[in-house]
């Protein structure tokens, strides 16, 4: 804890020795065999399939998780999986879960996908990565990923198996028996074999690796981007990245005796990597509650308790899931906790506050990116918390702050300069983040600094402050405003638990700002009231927005950010509308297109006089197109 208090703390450990001449494993089997070694019989994972600060649980020891990944990585290797073929997964959070992604990482190439996809994202991600095996779930109640899945599989002809985990396994009583009279049926057929995990995996050696886990470097994950539109871009990750990721979490945060609380899903880079790899290098204990994570039933409303429960140190969350758990009672003895560590969107200093007050605990804020094998930079959890920041640049990463000219030339920003976050460290793989090559192309400052897109600034003390998303910026007349200056005001109002602000957009302007809201549970407000303050809690006039809407809740991803092109998609929906009032003509969707991003398409109500339709939205800059659905 006391090892990363400041910025000097920072230089000081990489003054120690050069990143590479320090005595760290080359590939994930062997990074978890010295854990292994080290702490035999220590917890290293724990699931709850029920929330209930009561429910039953299940754990493996350091060597229980080594045994698991052995014989699941043997069952890859098997089924015709080599160093360059892919094993992917579409999981929720299970206790096998991370035995897949170590193992698919040691026989060849892990790739995680968010199971909150369709199945046609899901089929053009098994398609990209060539995947030869998925692991899924066996069809359960209340889930519609088995389905999912083989929809997918049918569209990826490479994938050759189907290994499935069944749930069941987990439950106790009465429901364990009930789940095979109600288990509902997968009508979709493929062509790839379908095996149980559990029996295929115990067939197999245990003891040691059938194989040879050769000692060097190589690309041993991939992970989709974002999206919830299009097929998402597929980021690649080395052996060297998923480790240093573990590290620094290892070095700089945990020991085998902290407990880390983690909701998250594990086809994150958030979990999978500053989590999961960070336990293997400390011997931290993961506890994850639930499939579902914060989205389990009876999460939020157990949250206390299973921290008491699990005496966790260390929280994992994000701002969405923050506000949530401050509309309710912290009504357990939460003593345990050391800090929490929030990151995948930036952190409101009213939410900071709130938390604060409520728990005693801090959170230290962080900041990575999928396309950096994650971590960047982190508020030292026993220093000075610069709220808003996110922390300062963790040992052996480099930012750099550079504005982009024309013809190509770059320029570096000066102290509390707003430019363009590039980054280098051990997680950035130069020239090759993407698989698709295309997709490389300037996205490097000299060849090494990831251009991350997104604006900030670094202080005088060094540490580091996102301003916002270049893309997410709502222009006004040519003026750039931050949207997260439009969320915080609205945030301070005590009725408001979470808020979205973009660009609408505007025939005049361009873009004007405005404003989704999600209240607290129980709370009412009017959108004059919140209009109201607005006024007196945006600072910039041209930020204040010029529509608030509220909405009984806010579209969000699996991770917990507000999903922003559902917003605005709304926003484009309502001012489209108003702009045709009387045409004949409604907005029928937003859609996205790769070449021209979200286009509204029109469906004609009646006779319409398309010039006029032409004319009106000729006004705006987003493009429209006519439905070839009628009304």
């Amino acid at each position: 804890m006391g090892k990363f208090s400041t910025y000097d703390d920072r230089n000081r450990i990489e003054r120690e020795c050069a990143y590479d001449a320090r005595d760290l494993p080359v590939t994930i089997y062997d990074f978890l065999s010295r854990t292994a070694e080290r702490f035999p019989q220590r917890p290293a994972i724990s699931f709850q399939l029920l929330s209930g600060p009561r429910a039953p649980a299940v754990t493996l020891s350091w060597r229980d998780l080594l045994e698991r990944v052995t014989e699941t990585a043997n069952l890859f290797r098997s089924l015709g999986v080599g160093p360059t073929d892919t094993v992917a997964y579409l999981l929720p959070n299970t206790i096998e879960t991370p035995v897949v992604l170590l193992a698919g990482a040691t026989a060849g190439i892990v790739n995680p996908i968010n199971p909150l996809l369709d199945a046609q994202q899901i089929g053009g991600i098994l398609r990209e990565t060539r995947a030869k095996v998925l692991v899924t779930l066996r069809a359960f109640p209340k889930t519609d990923v088995a389905q999912k899945a083989a929809e997918a599989v049918a569209l990826a002809p490479d994938v050759t198996h189907v290994i499935e985990i069944d749930l069941n396994r987990h439950l106790r009583g009465f429901k364990r028996y009930l789940v095979p009279l109600i288990r509902p049926r997968v009508k979709v057929r493929h062509k790839a074999k379908v095996l149980n995990f559990e029996a295929a995996a115990s067939g197999c050696n245990h003891t040691r690796l059938d194989f040879d886990d050769p000692r060097q470097d190589r690309v041993a994950a991939y992970f989709h981007t974002g999206g919830t539109t299009g097929t998402p871009k597929v980021a690649q990750h080395k052996y060297s990245g998923m480790i240093y990721n573990g590290w620094l979490g290892g070095t700089l945060l945990f020991d085998e005796t902290d407990v880390l609380m983690c909701p998250l899903p594990m086809f994150h880079v958030f979990a999978a990597y500053p989590v999961l790899m960070s336990c293997i290098a400390s011997g931290a204990h993961v506890v994850m509650p639930t499939p579902a994570g914060y989205r389990g039933d009876g999460v939020f409303d157990n949250f206390w308790k299973l921290i008491e429960r699990w005496q966790a140190t260390f929280l994992i969350t994000v701002p969405t899931a923050i506000a949530a758990l401050m509309q309710r009672p912290v009504n357990a003895d939460v003593s345990s906790l050391k800090t929490a560590i929030s990151g995948s969107a930036p952190l409101p200093i009213e939410l900071y506050n709130r938390f604060k007050a409520a728990t005693g605990v801090e959170i230290a804020e962080g900041y990575g990116l999928t396309e950096a094998t994650c971590l960047v930079s982190c508020n030292p959890v026993a220093g000075v918390k610069k709220v808003g920041s996110v922390g300062v640049p963790l040992p052996y990463t480099h930012v750099r702050i550079l504005k982009h000219l024309d013809g190509g030339a770059i320029r570096e920003c000066g102290v509390d300069e707003v430019g363009e976050i590039c980054v280098g460290n051990p997680g950035v793989f130069p020239g090759s983040t993407y698989t698709e090559a295309d997709k490389n192309h300037k996205l490097f400052a000299e060849d090494r600094y990831l251009r991350t897109g997104d604006l900030g600034r670094i202080d005088a003390d060094g540490y580091l402050w996102i301003t916002g998303r270049a893309k997410d910026l709502i222009i006004r007349g040519g003026h750039n405003i931050d949207p997260a200056e439009i969320e915080e005001g609205l945030l301070s109002h005590p009725a408001v638990a979470f808020v979205g602000a973009i660009g609408q957009p505007d025939g005049f302007a361009g873009e004007l700002p405005c404003a989704y809201v999600e209240l607290v549970a129980g709370a009412e407000v009017s959108v004059r009231e919140l209009a109201e303050h607005a006024k007196t809690h945006i600072h910039e006039r041209a930020a204040i927005p010029k529509h608030i809407e509220i909405l009984p809740e806010l579209p969000k991803t699996a991770v917990g950010k507000i999903f922003k092109p559902d917003l605005r998609r709304l926003a484009i929906t309502r001012v489209y509308d108003e702009a045709l009032a009387g045409t004949g003509v409604r907005v029928g969707a937003v859609r996205e297109d790769k070449k021209r991003g979200l286009v509204a398409y029109l469906i004609r109500e009646g006779s319409v006089d398309e010039a006029e339709v032409e004319k009106r939205l000729g006004q705006f800059t987003c493009p429209w197109d006519w439905s070839s659905t009628t009304a």
